[in-house]
């Protein structure tokens, strides 16, 4: 089976009744599986993003989820590994005060501009992010901002189940969106 879609959930990993963990039962959609999800290292994740994306081929579309959104962009600012693009759903802030102590390595946060379509998503009551630090995220790194509206932090707590419009937004990234 080709794997056209990565999702890398955030710190806990994504339960059963997460959107992440919904579209993963369809082919060509895979986990980047953590060897610790509730005290993570940084560049423990960003060397498991490494390895399933070199196995997945430069085609393929990541689509992470809250400090997998970090990890993430610590890993496109060191890897040679190119990708389709990237969904970067509800980023946490990991350079705010109540970041848990138990992440590690996560910040600073990488501010530079990914090398690949992206688009960030936010919510404007986030409990993990400000909807300013999200646009902030956006901006440098140049993805596409969509404000999703009061979906806390766009997770299973949120009920959005399969999420429809996140899929409308992965479907833009599978495909050329210049020609939509």
């Amino acid at each position: 089976m080709e794997i056209k879609v990565l999702t890398a959930p955030g710190l806990g990993s994504s339960g059963p009744s997460h959107w992440q963990t919904i579209w993963e039962q369809e082919p060509g959609i895979l986990r980047i599986e953590q060897q610790n999800w509730d005290a993570p290292v940084c560049a423990d994740w960003v060397a498991a993003i490494e390895a399933a994306i070199a196995k997945a081929g430069p085609q393929v579309v990541v689509v992470a989820h809250s400090l997998a959104c970090i990890a993430l962009v610590h890993w496109a600012a060191q890897t040679k590994q190119p990708i389709r693009g990237a969904l970067l759903v509800a980023p946490a802030d990991a350079e705010r005060p109540s970041f848990p102590a138990g992440a590690k390595g996560f910040s600073p946060i990488p501010l530079q501009a990914l090398p690949f379509k992206s688009i960030v998503v936010g919510s404007t009551n986030d409990s993990y992010t400000t909807m300013e630090r999200t646009k902030f995220f956006a901006q440098a790194w140049g993805s596409r901002f969509v404000n999703t509206g009061p979906r806390g932090h766009i997770n299973a707590d949120s009920g959005l189940g399969e999420w429809p419009e996140g899929k409308k937004l992965l479907k833009e990234l599978l495909h050329d969106w210049h020609t939509l």
